[in-house]
């Protein structure tokens, strides 16, 4: 089984949710959501990045997304910003829940904070957890809370969820839709950038709109990256890459990971799990001629999205693994896509 290192997932928004849950939830699995601690080991899931995010509040009267989203087309409507004092709090909670996974799996599971502890979980068969920030929202405009959460392990960092923040504008979950949907980066959206470069944080360009991600590459001394991203050519939603922007992740060094959203890879946009693999195949055949062999890998997304009914969940990875092979895809490639690629990437933008 090829060890599979994941570009995004969303555990920490369970253990947040049901806090009083959450050693059922991490160590011995509830048969509910894409991730444990054993369904991981089954699956052959051996690290990835862990996303502190903020959820919006839901009003009483919003109408049903879901719905809406299996009937294109669609265009949801963007959550209101969320300040960094209502902020601040629940993203440090769940910084401690992926601190407290680490204590609770005695030896399983590992915070790296460098590629050499990342390859040394790899070798030595220990999950290996990174700390990713996706959408900014517990930032202060004078980023002290960075350097803050840099020192608790922070090492990736999304300017934007798919809403504004002080330092950008996200893409609206939008279906057909292009990726340039607003204005770029504010000025504390640059200062953000330049201070992630000069702590060798990653920063991940999914969910932020077109002009946002031009600010990036024009500012940025590091690969550009999009952890959980498509295809726009193959499926035009605002969430989805065009060539242009793949073009120019290539010519930075850059990555991008494919995305197990059903509403990212159906090419006519739906969110339902009733898909067979070609989708998934046609997406990565898409990222590999604009990027080439070695900046195409893994973001499931899981725990966050609707999935393909052939992944179902993270024990599900050797089925998408076997599906590639069938498609061609030689053994190199395979370990390429499902892990060495995102270890590359990692030296070249934090360093060895």
């Amino acid at each position: 089984m090829i060890p599979v290192f994941d570009g995004h997932n969303d555990i920490l928004l369970r253990l947040l949710r049901a806090p009083d849950r959450r050693a059922a939830i991490w160590l011995t699995g509830e048969g509910r959501g894409h991730l444990d601690l054993p369904r991981m080991k089954l699956g052959g899931f051996a690290g990835g990045f862990f996303a502190i995010y903020i959820p919006s509040p839901v009003a009483h009267d919003a109408p049903d997304f879901e719905t809406m989203m299996d009937h294109p087309p669609f265009s949801l409507p963007l959550p209101e910003l969320i300040g960094h004092e209502a902020a601040q709090p629940v993203a440090l909670a769940m910084a401690a829940h992926l601190l407290w996974m680490e204590r609770a799996s005695e030896g399983r599971f590992k915070v790296c904070r460098t590629v050499a502890e990342l390859r040394a979980c790899l070798a030595g068969g220990v999950i290996a957890g990174i700390m990713h920030m996706e959408g900014a929202e517990a930032i202060d405009p004078g980023l002290d809370a960075l350097y803050a959460f840099h020192a608790m392990g922070l090492r990736s960092l999304g300017p934007v969820w798919s809403r504004p923040t002080i330092f950008g504008h996200g893409v609206p979950f939008a279906f057909p839709s292009s990726p340039d949907t607003g204005p770029g980066l504010t000025e504390a959206g640059k200062d953000l950038i330049r201070a992630c470069n000069e702590l060798k944080i990653m920063v991940d360009l999914s969910h932020l709109n077109e002009k946002g991600f031009n600010d990036v590459a024009k500012i940025s001394d590091a690969p550009l990256v999009a952890t959980h991203s498509n295809a726009h050519d193959v499926t035009p939603s605002s969430r989805n890459l065009t060539d242009r922007q793949l073009a120019m992740i290539r010519e930075s060094n850059g990555m991008v990971g494919l995305n197990f959203a059903t509403v990212f890879l159906r090419p006519d946009g739906r969110k339902s799990p009733d898909m067979g693999w070609d989708p998934v195949l046609r997406h990565l055949d898409h990222l590999l001629a604009n990027l080439g062999e070695d900046r195409v890998g893994l973001g499931s997304d899981f725990d966050g999205a609707t999935l393909p009914q052939g992944i179902g969940d993270v024990t599900g990875l050797p089925n998408l693994v076997a599906a590639m092979r069938a498609h061609g895809y030689g053994e190199p490639l395979l370990h390429k896509i499902c892990h060495e690629n995102w270890l590359a990437l990692l030296e070249r933008t934090w360093g060895a």
